[in-house]
């Protein structure tokens, strides 16, 4: 199996690859970015080839990036089974708490669409594209089973929710969100452009709401980001088996 990981940011790539023993291969693609390589050999299920990308932070970076990679590896003829999108988020409590991983039931995109004096309209109610996408079931509940993860709504934005009002209206629109990023909506619109299933793992950094900078658990969320990717493999071999 071949399955592309899309991160923001290196630490967060370094964290997913963290998962497989060895030092990963470097593989460049167009635009002057690379692909961080590992194989895991002794995988339930048979091999699998992980590709990881740190694509920059916000859904037009994640969307170029992914894109850019799946079109090289078509071309290359060794298209990919699966595209993730991975990272640390914000959790809306008491769903999601600090440490928590989430597997995304939908990704959904928050701030796209129109404000009226009425309030927001998604940008599928202005008769445009779509605003949400919807990993496949059996694989969100396999990778529940094997992870542990928290099954939800995860909410992409350009702007990081900062206030308590924000949250509420966002959980008033999106009751079942557990967590929010900036990049998960962006990498699934170039998968779906690709025909290829993508999947959303996101784990807790920090509460959704009022920025408090010493409350966030960075270091403790990347360590679950690299638990989650050890644990991977059995969610897909559980797919995989009849």
């Amino acid at each position: 199996m071949h399955i592309l990981v899309v991160t923001a940011v290196p630490a967060e790539r370094d964290a997913v690859t963290a998962a497989t023993a060895g030092r990963p291969e470097r593989i460049p693609v167009p635009g002057g970015s690379a692909l961080h390589r590992t194989v895991r050999s002794d995988a339930p299920g048979g091999p699998y080839t992980l590709d990881v990308l740190a694509a920059g932070v916000g859904p037009a970076a994640a969307a170029a990036g992914t894109a850019t990679a799946l079109t090289a590896a078509a071309l290359g003829e060794h298209a990919y089974d699966l595209v993730v999108s991975a990272g640390i988020g914000g959790g809306f409590a008491p769903g999601a708490p600090v440490g928590a991983l989430v597997v995304a039931e939908e990704i959904a995109a928050a701030d796209l669409g129109a404000e009226t004096p009425d309030g927001f309209l998604p940008v599928t109610a202005l008769g445009f594209g779509t605003d949400a996408h919807r990993p496949p079931e059996e694989l969100v509940a396999a990778v529940a089973a094997a992870t542990g993860a928290l099954p939800g709504t995860v909410l992409t934005g350009s702007t990081v929710t900062g206030s308590t009002a924000r949250a509420k209206e966002l959980l008033a629109r999106h009751p079942r969100a557990l967590a929010e990023a900036m990049e998960g909506f962006g990498v699934a619109e170039a998968a779906a452009a690709h025909g290829v299933p993508v999947l959303e793992l996101r784990t807790i950094s920090n509460p959704v709401g009022p920025r408090d900078r010493a409350a966030w658990r960075i270091g403790e969320a990347l360590a679950a980001l690299t638990a989650a990717f050890a644990d991977l493999p059995r969610a897909l071999s559980a797919r995989s088996t009849p």
